[in-house]
């Protein structure tokens, strides 16, 4: 299966207009949002998770990061509720669901195999700064290697962002509207640039709170490489 699997193209994806679409696992149901692969795919999607509903154990080969943008999220390692951002390195395993449901936004097999590091992070409670670059948007670091940033940003109203993206970049707005090109973003719109664009955005009246990853495109012919041989 491939969707918006043209990674030298920009894409932009509206997910709050997507219909769910339902997961082997009953109670799950997704939106897809890129995807190379079967039902074992480097993808990120838009998850689902109807109360009571609940994965079987299972082992993350390629590594899972994710934020839960409402309800909370359960495993055996805690209840993490809307705002967590959550990595889960290849190797790692769980037995994901929710009691009361939720809804997450998840990106499978996009780690570097020998990557070990778990992150367990609330955005709430972060304290943002003021970035030296852009007037008007402080940031929060999430995770940072040699290999990728991912940050939380939070705009002002009609704060812009003019940033080169040498190796691609994704955004995904968590609350507020962001004008990117000829994109209006609302909540939980997603938007891929690929290498050596740029992002030109701009918040809306109101501000916005975007969580960006950068630098991280220039390996996604290695991830369908090793996802394939699965």
């Amino acid at each position: 299966m491939k969707i918006n699997a043209e990674f030298d193209q920009r894409v932009v994806v509206h997910s709050q207009e997507m219909e769910w679409v339902e997961s082997p696992m009953p109670g799950v149901s997704r939106r897809a949002l890129d995807r190379v692969g079967g039902e074992v795919a480097r993808a990120t999607t838009i998850v689902k998770y109807e109360p009571n509903s609940h994965f079987s154990p299972h082992v993350h080969t390629g590594g899972e990061e994710f934020i839960v943008l409402s309800g909370v999220f359960q495993d055996e390692h805690g209840d993490f509720p809307a705002g967590s951002y959550i990595r889960n390195p290849p190797e790692s395993k769980h037995k994901p669901g929710s009691d009361d449901g939720c809804v997450i936004f998840v990106k499978l097999w996009q780690f570097q195999p020998e990557d070990r590091t778990h992150v367990r992070l609330n955005m709430n409670y972060m304290q943002t700064i003021p970035h030296k670059a852009f007037e008007g948007i402080s940031f929060a670091p999430l995770y940072n290697d040699e290999y990728e940033d991912v940050v939380v940003m939070d705009f002002d109203a009609n704060a812009e962002l003019n940033l080169d993206v040498k190796n691609g970049a994704e955004i995904l707005v968590l609350e507020g509207e962001v004008k990117e090109g000829d994109d209006l973003l609302v909540q939980h719109s997603w938007l891929r640039v690929p290498q050596n664009e740029k992002i030109q955005a701009k918040a809306g009246g109101k501000g916005a709170k975007v969580w960006m990853k950068t630098r991280h495109l220039d390996r996604v012919d290695q991830e369908i490489t090793r996802v394939t041989n699965a």
